[in-house]
């Protein structure tokens, strides 16, 4: 397993690391086999996607919209970022993309995507690629 180093800039943050992904595949060599890319966080999310910066900014606006910073919510008693753990709660913790002669097997329009709801934070993804 690999690990990528994230720094993010901004409270809540698109970024794209399918290009730091699709390194470590090539370096490990895998012909035929998934590839598992995970958020050791829980205010973050890791999701597939088009790279695209009106759709970043719609993704950040609709996770506003839906999960609003004051909400009342119980762990804002403790920390004061609730909205930013259920946030990631809705965007999932990995992703799994199968590799097909040595590459992800994304589609055209598809990157992979770590979305930051608690930032701006050092961040971590892992990254397995598992031969078969």
């Amino acid at each position: 397993m690999e690990r990528i180093q994230i720094q993010t800039k901004g409270n809540s943050e698109v970024m794209d690391i399918t290009g730091e992904v699709k390194g470590i595949v090539k370096r490990k060599g895998v012909d035929s086999g998934i590839c598992v890319i995970f958020t050791r966080h829980t205010t973050t999310g890791i999701t597939i996607n088009e790279n695209e910066s009106g759709l970043k900014s719609d993704i950040l606006t609709f996770l506003n919209e839906l999960i609003p910073k004051r909400g009342g919510y119980a762990h804002d008693r403790v920390d004061n970022n609730a909205h930013s753990h259920l946030r990631s709660v809705v965007l999932g913790s990995s992703v799994t993309i199968p590799v097909e002669g040595g590459d992800l097997a994304l589609g055209t329009w598809q990157s992979i995507l770590f979305i930051e709801c608690d930032g701006p934070r050092k961040r971590e993804a892992c990254v397995n690629v598992i031969d078969g």
